[in-house]
């Protein structure tokens, strides 16, 4: 794993820390590390996790609990929402974050292939070597995670699949009554969820303010 982040503590005593694993600096491309930088910190996993971490009003576990489409579809989706609010002045660091959603893109085709269709971990790093500019070393770290940890590198992709499609429905409900702050409320104001309780949600939100 090239980087992590660890939650800070609810009262605020013990900040949230970003670590990035670059014992060998020439493994991770520069034009990436912007967008990694909002998938763990802000609009990302911090902040999605310090809210939940201050929810109030309902039991202790949903504060800290962990659904993987949800906290890593949110984050890999704050990487897009930088790019709205500004971010990604350089270029090149836009090109970066694209080749970030094309590798969590090419995820959903070799999990799959590995755990649904057999393939072997050489056609698995052929296939992110016809479809990506991902060196091989990387390739063949995130190929071997897949093999010993089934299903959870599709998540990220899945879920930030599902809150665009959310938003999507909601900008077309709601035309001119939609406010992407309260949208982004909703998404992050319960806390982690499954896809399906986060969808109801969103949906009854955009029920209430048709309403109103």
């Amino acid at each position: 794993m090239d980087r992590l982040h660890f939650a800070g503590s609810p009262d605020g005593s013990t900040p949230g820390v970003y670590y990035a694993h670059l014992i060998d600096m020439t493994t991770m491309p520069k034009n990436e590390m912007e967008a990694i930088a909002y998938h763990e910190g802000n609009p990302g996993h911090h902040m999605q996790i310090s809210i939940a971490q201050e929810l109030e009003g309902v039991p202790k576990f949903r504060t800290t609990s962990f659904f993987n489409s949800y906290v890593e579809g949110w984050a890999l989706y704050a990487e897009l929402v930088a790019k709205e609010m500004g971010g990604y002045q350089n270029p090149m660091s836009d090109f970066g974050r694209l080749v970030s959603e094309m590798w969590r893109a090419i995820r959903l085709v070799v999990d799959t292939g590995i755990h649904a269709k057999g393939w072997t971990e050489e056609q698995a790093n052929q296939f992110f070597r016809d479809n990506s500019p991902i060196s091989d070393g990387a390739i063949k770290t995130e190929v071997q995670r897949y093999f010993v940890w089934p299903g959870q590198a599709t998540s990220y992709k899945i879920g930030m699949l599902k809150i665009l499609e959310l938003r999507e429905k909601a900008e077309t409900e709601l035309g001119d009554k939609f406010d992407i702050r309260a949208f982004h409320d909703v998404i992050l104001g319960s806390g982690a969820v499954p896809l399906t309780i986060l969808e109801r949600m969103v949906d009854n939100w955009i029920a209430e303010e048709k309403a109103a």
